[in-house]
């Protein structure tokens, strides 16, 4: 896949600019497939261990482990590199006009409500197909829903499907979706493409119903709770102060 840019005299080359929420996702990401890769090679048993932990399962978030639909996102397959470089290339590719467009912040609110979304689509199907000790790893839900709100904020823009046919980017992300569609029917398929589907969902709910609006009224209520717990506490302190001077005033 490609794109151009929508800025002037610049494109998505090697020299190209990351913002600062995509920069450190694909740090973070990278560093955390290197330490898996090499763990898997040192200790396989820890690997799969690791994996237990920080991957997503039905059964693991049941019994309490609640951060896994968070964490699973920054695992990727560490058996070949195809996984994390077409989730990384595709984040960099499309996430960096969207940071741009809307800001870090919500951003990355909206790569992780797609991401944790994603998880808990993948959760209720494989309860609903008993298959709850299935590990799911890989930010291919986020990814799934960055593209879908590139599709839909810039649906005219030319992009390159698998780097050689150009197309509109709506047309692009309506035949990824139903690529994820058909492919959820395969019942022997490695990948998850229900979390690929549950992705673009909780992309679309969270930009149809203005999501992003909830949580700047929930920053708003706590900076504005945090001032009031702030004040109370200066208020307290300094009556206690006057209350030290009258002790010793004769």
């Amino acid at each position: 896949m490609g794109t151009y840019s929508r800025y002037p005299g610049s494109s998505f080359g090697i020299g190209a600019y990351f913002p600062r929420g995509v920069r450190w996702l694909l740090i973070i990401n990278s560093c955390i497939f290197v330490f898996f890769f090499f763990l898997g090679i040192l200790d396989t048993d820890m690997a799969r261990a690791f994996l237990g932990i920080f991957g997503l399962r039905a059964w693991g978030v049941l019994h309490g482990m609640i951060w896994q639909p968070f964490t699973y996102m920054f695992l990727h397959d560490p058996t070949g590199f195809g996984h994390i470089i077409f989730n990384m290339l595709t984040l960099w590719m499309f996430g960096a006009d969207l940071e741009r467009e809307w800001g870090t912040r919500r951003f990355l609110n909206f790569y992780f409500v797609c991401g944790v979304g994603a998880g808990l689509c993948d959760i209720a199907a494989n309860l609903l197909w008993r298959s709850v000790g299935i590990p799911t790893i890989g930010s291919s839900g986020a990814i799934y829903g960055i593209l879908l709100a590139f599709g839909l904020l810039y649906p005219t823009r030319t992009v390159f499907f698998s780097f050689l046919f150009p197309i509109q980017a709506k047309y692009f992300v309506l035949i990824m979706g139903v690529i994820a569609f058909m492919s959820s029917f395969n019942s022997q398929s490695a990948v998850s493409n229900i979390a690929h589907l549950g992705g673009m969902l909780f992309g679309y709910l969270y930009l149809r119903f203005r999501l992003h609006r909830v949580d700047q009224n929930l920053l708003a209520f706590y900076q504005e709770w945090r001032r009031r717990r702030l004040q109370q506490k200066f208020k307290v302190y300094m009556r206690k102060q006057q209350g030290d001077q009258d002790r010793w005033v004769n």
